[in-house]
């Protein structure tokens, strides 16, 4: 990637002017991708350096975990400047991922009006349109002109979400109304609105599901929809882009359901950021346990091989194939274990039914065991010509690779259950077992098949 490596020379040659130049001249999506791309210290660096519009509209386009480790990575004032340029309903949603010292600061140094708008909004049960909706719409009364409604879109439209559709209400805030910005270009300036109106309205309640109120929208093919509470008050509206992002959300979330996967799905997310951003005790937490036990195994391992040493000073060519057994049990478990994660994470796996899943793999390791052992054991026959290891090398290779291949899909399946991380733990914990029950399962065929020569 060009700009990347561009970013990185200027860092390196601390050439700072020459590099604010380049990523505010950049085009946004390379420059989101860039964001994104780069270490934590220096996406935080290239942030600083963007002019403030840039800044924030790169901010919005950003995941939650880069807005959280942004803002937290920010001195006081630069985070109070990104956080108050956010619309309420994002300012809201971010409150409820931030750490709530940080939250707090925040919403504290916000103006009072906005402070209240925000408040409101986490007044809401989460996932609902209360909780999505933004108060930055216009209103106007069915009394007023054409031309008067007009003036008041130029007066307030620069700091509302949108000015395409206006809502009529009366004095109690109720919704009477809802008129495009078109029809009223289009009329005549002394028109009343009442005449232009639409009482037609579409429109969902604060406690709708989130999900239900963006399908409203889609279903209808509106710009925004209008949301009051229970005394049909207009309370809010809910854009088309916020829509769109929730039913993204949502159809991710119910690919996840289907396959028992929904606490999973942001489980792993938040464990993914952490190993690649984390701190290094942050890493170790997660992986050193796990490589603790491969190392106690190798040794487990070590005194197995330590017990049929005499089987190995009486046939030296016993030695050379421990390592076919072994790694041929090592990567088709592997194989296994990454097949189970990557069919979890794209749902294909239903963990309710996962038995069905397992038995399958297990026969699909016996089977291609009995292949490969047979051309191992053949092979092994003619090279060494010794009567039974071919035998002894075939039944080994077809036993492990069984096993290996059940453990793949057995072991991630127990850790996502218990709620550890599959990613890192999967395979010390299979290599660790295929290792001490594959070196048993070897010597234990050649004190039987060759027996008659140790």
């Amino acid at each position: 990637m060009p700009l990347y490596q561009n970013v990185q020379d200027y860092i390196e040659n601390k050439q700072m002017d020459d590099l604010k130049k380049l990523v505010n001249e950049s085009d946004l999506q390379d420059l989101l991708s860039l964001i994104k791309d780069l270490p934590k210290e220096q996406r935080v660096m290239v942030f600083r350096l963007l002019n403030k519009d840039l800044a924030i509209e790169i901010f919005e386009l950003l995941d939650i975990s880069f807005q959280q480790d942004l803002l937290s990575s920010f001195k006081e004032q630069r985070a109070q400047e990104i956080f108050g340029e956010l619309d309420p309903d994002d300012k809201a949603r971010l409150m409820d991922e931030l750490p709530a010292k940080v939250a707090k600061r925040l919403i504290q140094n916000l103006p009072k009006e906005e402070r209240e708008d925000v408040s409101e909004l986490l007044g809401y049960d989460r996932e609902t349109a209360g909780r999505i909706m933004t108060p930055e719409y216009i209103s106007i009364k069915k009394e007023m002109t054409a031309s008067e409604a007009l003036k008041r879109i130029k007066e307030r439209g620069g700091e509302k979400e949108t000015v395409y559709i206006l809502y009529v209400t009366d004095n109690k805030r109720k919704l009477e109304g809802v008129v495009s910005l078109r029809e009223l270009v289009m009329a005549e300036d002394e028109q009343k609105v009442e005449g232009i109106m639409s009482t037609d309205i579409t429109h969902v309640v604060t406690d709708t599901h989130q999900e239900r109120a963006a399908r409203v929208l889609k279903e209808h093919d509106l710009l925004a929809v209008p949301v009051v509470d229970h005394e049909d008050r207009l309370v809010g509206i809910i854009t088309i882009d916020d829509a769109m992002d929730i039913l993204e959300e949502e159809t991710t979330e119910e690919i996840f359901d289907k396959a028992g996967l929904s606490i999973f799905a942001d489980t792993e997310t938040s464990r993914s950021y952490k190993l690649i951003e984390g701190s290094i005790f942050e890493r170790w937490k997660v992986r050193l346990p796990f490589l603790v036990i491969t190392l106690i195994g190798g040794m487990l391992a070590g005194l197995v091989i330590e017990g049929f040493e005499e089987s190995l000073e009486a046939i030296a060519a016993l030695a050379v194939f421990i390592p076919v057994v072994m790694d041929t049990g090592g990567n088709v478990g592997t194989q296994s274990s990454t097949i189970f994660t990557r069919a979890l994470v794209l749902g294909h796996i239903n963990m309710k039914r996962f038995y069905k899943h397992w038995f399958k793999e297990i026969a699909t390791g016996f089977t291609m065991g009995v292949i490969l052992g047979t051309a191992a054991g053949i092979i092994a026959h003619l090279w060494q010509g010794i009567n039974g290891l071919g035998l002894a090398i075939g039944v080994s290779m077809t036993l492990t690779m069984t096993i290996a291949t059940s453990l793949g899909f057995l072991i991630p399946f127990i850790l996502v259950k218990l709620n550890f991380d599959a990613a890192a733990g999967a395979d010390p914990f299979i290599t660790t077992i295929k290792d001490i029950t594959g070196l048993f399962i070897y010597f234990t065929s050649v004190s039987i098949f060759l027996g008659h020569l140790l």
